[in-house]
């Protein structure tokens, strides 16, 4: 099944890449590894999930965010690789977490792009990770993540 298929088979559509706030790319390819920019939870071009996790927003819903921003990294990698289905392996994923002062889940936020991952490419997207909690994130979004994936050549 291809990849975008399982997207949908989970409900889920994969959006447009989202366009860039600032100078930079959606993504950028080296060798073999893809690189893409830090993504938010952005749904038609807007912030969904916005404000500090453990204040604004529960954990629940910064898991959903991360789902989203997961997402919407794919989609920039998408704009380098033109065929989701060239990913060979999810080799890693940062995560940032807009966390109130005392918030401690960030590796249970970071679990919605990371579960999110798994039921996409099965063992393939099995990837290490870091989950970092940040005092503030660009348009106070709730998440943002930034994925490195391995493409066949």
């Amino acid at each position: 099944m291809k990849i975008e298929e399982k997207i949908e088979g989970l409900g889920l559509k994969l959006p447009e890449a989202p366009e860039p706030v600032a100078n930079y790319v959606q993504a950028v390819r080296v060798g073999d590894l893809v690189f893409s920019a830090g993504q938010g939870p952005i749904v038609d071009g807007a912030p969904k999930y916005v404000g500090k996790v453990g204040e604004d927003l529960t954990m629940e819903e910064g898991y959903e965010a991360a789902k989203i921003a997961a997402l919407n990294c794919l989609s920039a990698i998408k704009t380098v690789i033109d065929d989701l289905d060239k990913i060979d392996r999810i080799v890693k994923v940062s995560g940032f977490v807009n966390s109130a002062p005392g918030f401690t889940d960030q590796s249970k936020v970071m679990n919605g792009a990371s579960d999110l991952l798994v039921k996409i490419f099965g063992d393939k997207g099995r990837h290490a990770r870091g989950a970092i909690g940040s005092n503030e994130l660009p348009l106070n979004n709730g998440v943002e993540i930034e994925l490195i994936v391995k493409v066949k050549q």
